[in-house]
């Protein structure tokens, strides 16, 4: 016989049951990228046909060697990096037209012109762009270039120029301004592969570099023309996250410092999320620390640095980003082949607080880079970058992708669903109505009673499958 008294338990616990046997089928995110662009091979728009083919014949151009890692879009163009690891890259930044691309595969105009890829007459000055990885569009319409200097790096590596950051007029494409790496910021085994800016004020901005193989951070100052290194013990990676297994290829990979994110805060300054590749921890820390270069570079900072959480079994992430309007910050996670989330208003950071935003062995292998651009779109690149390095690519298969969608439907159902109200709130609100009761009163008995405890019964279980369909748009499993 059911008492009343234990109904609201019994019910409580089918709910969870239902919702459990629920998650895997309707909680999941809803995939909603698609492919925009999609290449077997990258190609250029070279000056003419002959030019191509002299380029090729030369082996200046060896279309197995491009491989595209870094990703921006700004306004109608659409920016990839194409950094020199092996012989054959004749441009190492390109673009597209959004508005003119009639194809899914176009081939990349070099950016800013051919010019700003070729050595001097000489041979012996280096290009103006050497081998970038990662770059940045600010607010203020300059494009910010992390250039490595490195050529060859996965065959007879060799240092061409100095680690430099580049600054373009977006409106012109006009070069504002090189700036050279100290010599104290270049350890023995620095690589700089990621920057993020923080533009509030145009005529004050800082740009932020991650070292990966020395980790370290470095602050550079667009007003003061001057950078400093900042060290942390968070910088590093983890011994314990260093293995890596896409798509049945195995490596071992002790990247430090490498996924950087700024969100502006209300106090002038920004929280600038990171994380070492080699890591499944989430890390913060106030530019309002990293700004000031006497605090930045003073060990007693050390507590201003925060841990958030882990992602779990898997989730090395690489770059990182923003979307300023909804507060979500976007990851790839190469170990997966996912892209995920998390709504920084959310004070929680584990598993459950992340979300599955589009996961694929197919269109997502290797996830490199990801961006939201003015319109609220998301985009995100993946280039098969593992294959490309321990093994060879398939010149007939569809080796690089860009994705994209609105950020609104990429974070649809997913736990970073901004018009979804948060679990712990409902349950709040509605464990109210399973509340047993705290009256003192004995039950009614007889017939009245009875028809009490039926009319309790099934209101309990009206309420439980309300809240069963209610939960089960707020839950979710990555």
């Amino acid at each position: 016989m059911i008492t009343a008294s234990r109904t609201p338990v019994a019910l409580i616990i089918t709910a969870i049951c239902c919702i459990i046997a629920l998650l895997p089928a309707d909680t999941s995110a809803n995939d909603n990228l698609r492919v925009a662009y999609q290449w077997k091979e990258i190609d250029f728009e070279f000056p003419s046909a002959a030019e191509r083919q002299e380029a090729i014949a030369s082996k200046r151009y060896i279309p197995e060697n491009v491989i595209p890692v870094g990703l921006e879009v700004y306004k109608k163009r659409l920016f990839l990096t194409l950094p020199r690891w092996k012989e054959g890259i004749p441009a190492s930044l390109g673009y597209i037209n959004l508005n003119e691309t009639t194809t899914q595969s176009p081939r990349l105009h070099p950016y800013p012109s051919w010019s700003a890829h070729k050595r001097s007459s000489s041979e012996a000055e280096a290009p103006e762009i050497v081998s970038p990885f990662r770059i940045r569009a600010d607010r203020c319409g300059r494009l910010w270039v992390l250039d490595t200097g490195v050529e060859e790096l996965l065959g007879n590596a060799t240092v061409t120029s100095p680690t430099s950051l580049l600054v373009y007029d977006l409106h012109n494409d006009n070069l504002l301004r090189r700036y050279k790496f100290p010599a104290d910021h270049l350890k023995e085994n620095s690589f700089y592969a990621n920057i993020a800016v923080e533009d509030t004020d145009c005529d004050d901005t800082f740009a932020y570099a991650a070292d990966l193989g020395s980790p370290g951070l470095v602050v550079y100052s667009w007003k003061q023309q001057e950078s400093w290194r900042v060290k942390h013990h968070f910088f590093h990676p983890d011994p314990l996250a260093g293995n890596y297994n896409i798509t049945g290829i195995n490596f071992q990979w002790d990247d430090g410092l490498f996924g950087i994110a700024l969100k502006p805060q209300s106090d002038g300054y920004a929280t600038l999320y990171f994380h070492p590749l080699s890591s499944l921890n989430e890390f913060s820390v106030s530019t309002k620390v990293l700004r000031n270069q006497t605090f930045a570079t003073d060990p007693s900072n050390y507590h201003e640095f925060k841990i958030l959480g882990s992602r779990g079994p898997n989730g090395q992430a690489g770059v990182a980003f923003v979307d300023q309007k909804t507060g979500v910050i976007f990851y790839a996670l190469p170990n997966l082949n996912a892209i995920t989330c998390w709504k920084t208003s959310n004070r929680a950071y584990t598993i459950k607080s992340l979300g599955r935003v589009y996961m694929s062995t197919v269109d997502m292998v290797f996830p490199n880079d990801v961006k939201v651009d003015d319109e609220s779109n998301l985009w995100v690149l993946s280039d098969r970058m593992h294959q490309y390095m321990y093994e060879s690519l398939n010149r007939n298969d569809i080796n690089f992708r860009v994705l994209t969608a609105t950020v609104k439907d990429a974070i649809q159902n997913t736990a970073c669903d901004t018009n979804i109200k948060p679990l712990p709130d409902i349950i709040t609100n509605l464990g109210d109505i399973l509340r047993p009761s705290t009256s003192t009163l004995a039950p009614k008995v007889g017939s009245t009673g009875v028809s009490v405890l039926h009319f309790t019964t099934s209101t309990m279980a009206l309420f439980s499958m309300i809240i069963v369909l209610l939960l089960s748009n707020y839950c979710f499993r990555i």
